[in-house]
């Protein structure tokens, strides 16, 4: 998180408010967010209603408390008749964001009808709601606060992001948009200071429907307003510019009389599918002109523009290759390599003979080397003639158990049986969930040997997790670096989808691109061997599509998991 100011009032925090500075917002076209006139109050040229159409701002002050249980720390926000804070709540020992207006505000029950309606939507992708209230004159909404979060406007102050991270932004973003957008719930304020990145590399949006709330701000075309600012967020990563003439926030805007141009003629070195999706997505008349692409004026439709994309991977770790070896030569009164340049005709050469001792030691380690060698061949030729002298005796000694010898097989020939490999640990694995755990108390059923306990996973409303991630599993630690030949994994509940990635780091990898693929499968008892044994310390193994369950959602459940060389 980037340092706040000194000035609470001037900065946005993790409240899901803008920094509040006299400048106005971005320049918006017909389909994007206006404030609607409340009770006949004049608008300012920002969008926001005059001040003095409004109450004034409760007056509290920290140390404050809210339902006996909310203490107010720090505003981070104050503005047209509300104030955000930062807050704890002491009964469950955690910290909260606090929006605060009075009672008679104008926009009071507008916030708390969004705020309800937003905590209804229970998408971890969104920063949650946990409760709305009217109380004691005061209306007020509690939302998440997530301390290990990096807003984007931080991240842009450090420069562009990758093209990796930039795919993954307005994938997430669009594709939680669209979710939102099919239960009737709009953003209408979707800013650089909304989005959030987890320290897992997760995206979260805050402020679903309640920012707009709280500023009094409509649209006309909702779909179309929400979609061109996930463009605009797109640009912005990718160049590090606001698609717009006017600068915000902390975003240099593009020249004037210039247009919209595409973010690869900004910047060098734009990945060409992310600058063609940003202008689909800025649907405008200035964006489309030249283009022949159909723009995108829905978050679905761009989540499907992205998806259907190739997929833009991580950029791989940078090696150094070891310096080359230097060989240790004597040559020339020169110590390493001979010189390059030639000895001088009145230069003395002086040899250096090898030291005494060392002489007489390299003879030593021949003659230990020799009489090691003889002593192993003298004691491989006695058991060599024990083995056989053996052999003739079973062939001469009738086996009267044995009554058919063309069935014994060749022993020479055998298949060495594959052995247990040992699991001496497991953890749940959920990088791309809102937490970073998936039902961490019951981990350690996968590998019982207990087929009637296990671990399962939350319950989603769809076989693709609601399409909130890819999938979620399990990191079994073999101790070790050890050879793998196959995976028996048992599920329980129905027909479960599971893949098997490795990795022989010596740590567990932060995102699944992390892992190798190694096997994959669809069963109860899955059987994942790969083509050929592989070294691995970590396995993942992977769980793609889930089963229904009794809930009327779907949840995977791993019994047993055994591993075999």
């Amino acid at each position: 998180m980037a340092e706040r100011s000194t000035a609470a009032v001037d900065v946005a925090d993790n409240s899901g408010d803008e920094p509040l500075t006299a400048k106005a917002d971005a320049a918006t076209t017909d389909g994007t967010a206006r404030t609607q006139d409340s009770e006949g109050a004049g608008t300012k040229d920002d969008g926001r209603e005059e001040p003095a159409s409004v109450p004034a701002t409760p007056d509290l002050h920290s140390g404050h408390k809210l339902a006996g249980r909310y203490r107010l720390e720090e505003c981070v926000t104050r503005l047209d008749g509300f104030s955000s804070w930062r807050a704890v709540d002491e009964k469950l020992r955690r910290a909260v964001g606090v929006h605060l207006l009075p009672a008679d505000h104008p926009r009071a029950r507008s916030v708390l009808a969004a705020a309800r309606s937003s905590a209804l939507l229970g998408d971890p992708r969104f920063v949650q709601v946990l409760d709305a209230v009217e109380e004691d004159d005061l209306v007020y909404v509690v939302h998440e606060w997530l301390p290990d979060a990096t807003e984007l406007t931080a991240l842009l102050a450090a420069g562009p992001l990758e093209a990796h991270d930039a795919y993954q932004l307005v994938s997430q973003i669009s594709q939680a948009m669209a979710a939102a957008h099919r239960e009737g719930l709009s953003h209408l304020r979707l800013t650089p200071g909304a989005v959030l990145r987890s320290s897992t590399g997760q995206y979260r949006i805050r402020g679903l429907a309640v920012n707009a709330a709280l500023r009094g701000i409509t649209a006309d075309k909702p779909l179309r307003a929400d979609t061109e600012a996930i463009g605009a967020l797109l640009y912005a990563a990718l160049t590090r510019r606001w698609p717009y003439e006017s600068d915000a926030y902390g975003l240099t805007g593009l020249p004037k009389d210039l247009g919209l141009i595409p973010p690869d003629q900004v910047r060098a070195g734009v990945h060409r599918g992310l600058s063609e999706i940003a202008m689909r997505a800025l649907a405008n008349d200035g964006a489309t002109a030249s283009r022949q692409e159909q723009p995108c004026t829905t978050p679905d439709e761009l989540a499907k523009a992205v998806a259907a994309m190739p997929r833009i991977l991580p950029p791989e770790s940078a090696f150094t290759a070891p310096p080359e070896y230097q060989r240790t030569t004597y040559q020339q009164g020169t110590y390493g390599r001979p010189s390059a340049r030639p000895t001088s005709a009145t230069q003395p050469v002086i040899a250096v003979p090898p030291p005494p001792l060392q002489s007489r030691t390299g003879k030593v380690l021949k003659w230990a080397v020799s009489a090691l060698l003889i002593a192993a061949l003298g004691l491989g030729s006695w058991q060599l003639a024990e083995t056989l002298l053996d052999r003739d005796k079973h062939q001469t000694e009738p086996n009267p158990t044995q009554t058919d010898t063309t069935d014994s097989g060749d022993d020479n020939n055998a298949v060495e049986p594959s052995k247990p490999v040992k699991i001496v640990g497991a953890q749940d694995y959920d990088p791309l969930g809102s937490d970073g755990s998936e039902k961490p108390a019951s981990i350690k059923n996968v590998y019982d040997g207990d087929a009637t306990s296990y671990w399962n996973t939350d319950g989603y409303y769809s076989a693709d997790f609601g399409k909130l991630k890819d999938g979620v599993g399990v990191v079994l630690d073999l101790g070790g670096v050890q050879q793998v030949g196959n995976v028996d994994v048992s599920f329980l509940g129905g027909e479960t989808s599971v893949e098997l990635r490795t990795t022989d780091g010596a740590s567990v990898p932060s995102m699944p691109d992390g892992f190798t693929k190694a096997a994959e499968g669809t069963g109860t008892k899955v059987s994942l061997k790969p083509d050929k044994p592989v070294q691995a310390r970590y396995l993942l193994v992977w769980l793609t599509k889930l089963p229904p369950s009794d809930g009327g959602n779907f949840r995977g459940k791993v019994a047993d998991i055994k591993v075999t060389s």
